[in-house]
């Protein structure tokens, strides 16, 4: 069926921060082979695959044909000796930890969400509070096939079409679809993790605790306080763990120690009025969160999800920043400069008051992907709402991020000038010969790639 000829009318489509909408026109094939027939159908317009459409901005809207792949998610095998997962693009981290914890088995990266796909992981290299120590998704991929935009279906790993692999990782789905993908697990011992909370006064006293903790611990992350200022600028809750062995459970617990209770999740069920969150009413929030932690140090045992996903229990959290939706906005600054780099962020927040309630600080290691986000250092995530103003801020932040050699995190995004992004990721050039040699014709395109100027064509001539 022809993305322009057909009868059914394009559909708003948003990533989770709501914002920018964008009309497109959607398939959902029921099958991986259906993949070829929809290339083939779409009179040379482009296409591209998205996932569960959690990305926040519009890296995963074509305007043209949106490939929704939630269909594409049968698990295919499993190797109880090496923990590799072979299974199709749609199936979820949900999905993979519910099947497999119970046997022992868990994913070596998970981001903050498991209502996420692997083919969305691999496309936006995701990373998560072990970056650190474990890298992001990509490392733990062994293999992928990825159709064309000739339809050719290719292999293609980090021994294997290597520059293919290494430009599809973090690619946002710009050099093909991601059809099938084999992923290593690794082995767990119970469902649990061994946790500890930490508050710290201010920035200085956070970034010493992930100096001295992180060497203990298998993850890492800080909840930061974005609006305090003065000795309390960056104060902070950080959170450590690691997973748990058996004689780390108390004796109910050790009884089924792979198996977790199911959890009732609730639903937002309105949009939040857009004036609900502002500068007081998230400093209240703030500070009661500061707070409500008594002691200093808090050392638990606590399930997986409680640990990893603890928004995923609260359905349709986005509503809470109104009908306009949010922007994240997720920057990284190198090692050497973070401290610095952090103090003037915090400062323009607390100043401006362009703050945020959910503030998260994770240290992260080397890159992997040609346009994958991480690099050594810290980065921050701050979530803030659609309204006047807010643009202006943003862009007062990219300066700052491109004065420290930083890069904002392209799977968050949603209006950044391709300016900056050239000069944010350094590697764009290399990551644009692949796709100028494998699609010339942009086939594969969204609604970001247009945004950035990213296409393969017009950025030929310029080089």
């Amino acid at each position: 069926m022809s993305s322009s000829s057909s009868s059914v009318p394009k559909q708003p489509l948003s990533g989770w921060g709501r914002y920018p909408l964008v009309d497109s026109y959607l398939q959902r094939p029921e099958k991986v082979s259906s993949l070829t027939k929809i290339i083939q159908t779409a009179e040379n317009k482009p296409v591209l695959a998205r996932g569960a459409g959690r990305s926040y901005g519009d890296a995963a809207i074509c305007p043209s044909c949106t490939i929704i792949t939630e269909r594409l998610n049968r698990m295919l095998a499993f190797d109880e000796e090496s923990g590799i997962l072979a299974c199709e693009t749609g199936v979820t981290i949900k999905e993979i930890v519910e099947i497999f914890s119970p046997r022992g088995w868990f994913l070596a990266v998970t981001p903050g969400t498991k209502f996420v796909t692997v083919g969305g992981a691999i496309a936006f290299d995701v990373h998560g509070k072990n970056h650190y120590r474990d890298g992001s998704f990509s490392r733990h991929v062994c293999n992928l096939k990825l159709m064309l935009a000739s339809g050719e279906v290719v292999q293609c790993s980090s021994q294997e079409n290597s520059d293919l692999f290494w430009a599809t990782v973090g690619g946002m789905g710009l050099t093909g679809i991601i059809m099938e993908v084999e992923i290593a697990l690794r082995p767990i011992q119970t469902a649990y993790i061994k946790a500890k909370s930490i508050k710290a006064k201010n920035l200085d006293e956070t970034l010493a605790l992930f100096e001295e903790y992180e060497p203990q611990y298998q993850y890492s992350v800080a909840w930061i306080d974005c609006l305090a200022s003065g000795q309390s600028l960056g104060r902070s809750r950080l959170s450590f763990g690691s997973h748990a062995a058996i004689a780390d459970l108390n004796q109910e617990q050790q009884a089924a120690p792979l198996k977790l209770k199911p959890k009732p999740s609730c639903k937002v069920p309105f949009d939040f009025p857009a004036g609900l969150l502002n500068r007081y009413t998230m400093s209240c929030f703030n500070a009661f969160y500061y707070h409500r932690q008594r002691s200093w140090q808090v050392q638990s045992v606590v399930d997986y999800d409680s640990f990893f996903y603890p928004l995923d229990f609260l359905r349709d959290w986005n509503r809470l920043y109104g009908k306009r939706g949010f922007i994240q906005y997720q920057c990284v600054f190198p090692t050497e400069v973070s401290r610095e780099a952090l103090v003037r962020v915090l400062q323009l927040c607390a100043q401006k008051g362009w703050g945020t309630f959910l503030a998260v600080l994770k240290r992260l290691g080397s890159q992997e992907g040609w346009l994958s986000f991480p690099t050594p250092g810290f980065t921050l995530a701050l979530d803030m709402p659609i309204k006047p103003g807010l643009e202006r801020f943003l862009v007062q932040l990219d300066r700052l991020v491109i004065e420290y050699g930083g890069r904002v995190y392209l799977a968050k995004d949603a209006r950044l000038s391709p300016e900056a992004f050239r000069s944010m990721y350094p590697h764009f050039l290399r990551w644009l010969e692949v796709k100028s040699q494998i699609d010339p014709y942009n086939r594969f395109s969204s609604a970001m790639s247009k945004r950035l100027q990213i296409e393969s064509a017009k950025e030929r001539i310029k080089v």
